[in-house]
């Protein structure tokens, strides 16, 4: 199924919620170091036809794939669905485009190189995302202090 090379596992499981919160995830039934090399393996993970790429995470004990609010959507899949899920190794490069706005701004872009691949890819999402050019305008200037800050 998978090259030997990039590891792959399939499993069921059910999409679990954080109790009094909207986080969501799924319980990684087996050990991601044995089956990866790490515990916080990088992943591609596909759920009803929907791919998308993560870092497995291990918290109190159990280790958990995380599922956010797009990635449910676009898999079309909510808390205490039974899920079937197909993992491997993600070995491609993470890297994120800068949304245009950033790339306007030449000084933050080292600022944009050092922020981690989940922190690109969430501020990201947050300024091509917005619905409302009020919401995408708070996102942009959320993210330029942060990167302003990160390249004093």
């Amino acid at each position: 199924m998978y090259p030997p090379d990039v590891p792959g596992k399939t499993f069921n499981a059910t999409v679990l919620q954080d109790e009094g919160s909207t986080a969501t995830g799924i319980e990684v039934p087996f050990d991601p170091k044995e089956a990866f090399g790490k515990v916080r393996a990088p992943v591609k993970v596909t759920l009803r036809g929907h791919t998308f790429r993560t870092t497995v995470f291990r918290m109190s004990g159990m280790t958990f794939i995380p599922l956010n609010k797009l990635n449910r959507t676009a898999a079309g899949v909510e808390a205490d669905d039974r899920v079937r899920v197909v993992m491997e190794l993600d070995t491609a490069p993470r890297t994120i485009t800068p949304p245009p706005e950033l790339a306007a701004e030449a000084k933050l872009a080292s600022a944009w190189e050092q922020l981690s691949y989940t922190a690109q890819r969430e501020n990201a999402e947050a300024i091509s995302g917005a619905k409302r050019p009020e919401t995408r305008q708070r996102s942009l200037a959320k993210t330029l202090d942060l990167l302003r800050q990160r390249a004093t």
